[in-house]
Order: structure tokens, then sequence, then C-alpha cells
């Protein structure tokens, strides 16, 4: 049996024993992944965002990832990126992103646009199950983690992932200088 301390006072199960509690592009990326090594908790949807998880759950910040969605301009052409850093630290969206992704004008997707984009609602958007030829860029801090806390794609769940799965994942790359 695998049990996930990251996730502090939470109860866990393997993630798709829980599918009520993973958006649908999250269940179905799962299910073509070693999902056994990733563990699903329910949460009260008010504590969604990282601070009050934390807070609430005794899940240490440091072991928390945050994913963003990047979106930059070039050419009349958006290009869109996730990005998945440690809580304690910061994308680097004006500088490492902007330059990775080669575009004139970047920052962090509109709400809805991410929203509609991924299938996942704002504030549990996770890398598992993004869009088909989207990068996910990590941080090495979470790419290396036995396990960090992700979002599940919806606000009343949270998974535990080890850091390799994610480093798996299709379009996924360790950024060395991606988080402040």
């Amino acid at each position: 049996m695998v049990t996930w301390p990251v996730l502090g006072s939470l109860h866990a199960v393997p993630a798709l024993e829980r599918p009520d509690l993973l958006a649908p592009p999250v269940a179905d990326a799962l299910a073509g992944l070693d999902a056994a090594r990733a563990g699903v908790a329910e949460i009260d949807p008010e504590l969604a965002d990282t601070a009050a998880f934390c807070a609430a759950y005794g899940s240490p910040v440091g072991r928390a990832a945050n994913c963003v969605v990047v979106a930059g301009r070039r050419g009349g052409e958006t290009r869109y990126v996730a990005c998945v850093v440690l809580a304690t630290t910061r994308v680097d969206v004006n500088g490492a992103v902007k330059r990775r992704l080669d575009v004139r004008k970047v920052s962090f997707a509109p709400m809805d646009d991410a929203v509609a984009l991924t299938g996942m609602a704002y504030g549990g958007i996770t890398p598992i199950g993004l869009p088909a030829g989207w990068p996910v860029w990590l941080s090495p801090g979470v790419a290396e983690a036995d396990a960090v806390v992700v979002g599940s794609g919806t606000r009343e769940g949270e998974l535990a992932v080890p850091g390799d799965l994610l480093a798996s994942l299709p379009g996924a790359e360790v950024v060395p200088d991606l988080a402040r």
C-alpha cells in the first residue's frame, strides 16, 4: 500500500479509485500512466488555494506545486505552456518563459481561457491531462521531489504525485531557470 504523507492530515486513495475528484482529462491521462503512484484526497473546495490548503491540512508548503498556464503571442499566434514550480518559488514569466516560448508578449493565460482550454477548474489546474501538444515545463525542485501536491483538475481534490511521474508526462521538460 502506498501512503502519501505530503498530503498532511488527509486520507488519500489511489487516484483512479475516486474519479469524482478528478477532472475528466486528468482521469483519462492517469489511466495511461502508472496511476497507482498517484493518490488523491478530498478537500474543502474553499481551501483549494495553496496557502489555505497547506495551513488547513498540514501539508508542507515546500512540497506543494503550482501549475500555471502561460500564454505568449508572436505574429498573431498564441502559444501556451504549463509551468510547474514549487509553491515557495515563482515562475520566471518575463525571463525564462518568454525566452523559451520565443514570443514578444507573455502573461498568465486569462482564467476563462485556461479553464476552457484545459477542461479543468480554475485553482485546480494540473499538468496531468493538459491538451495534446502543450509543453509542460517543470522546475528541478518539482521533478526531483519524491512527491508533490498538485491540483486534480477540480477544487474538490488534491493529488500527491512523484516528481518523476510528472517529468514523464508528454511534452514535459525540466527547465533549470524556470523558478525564482
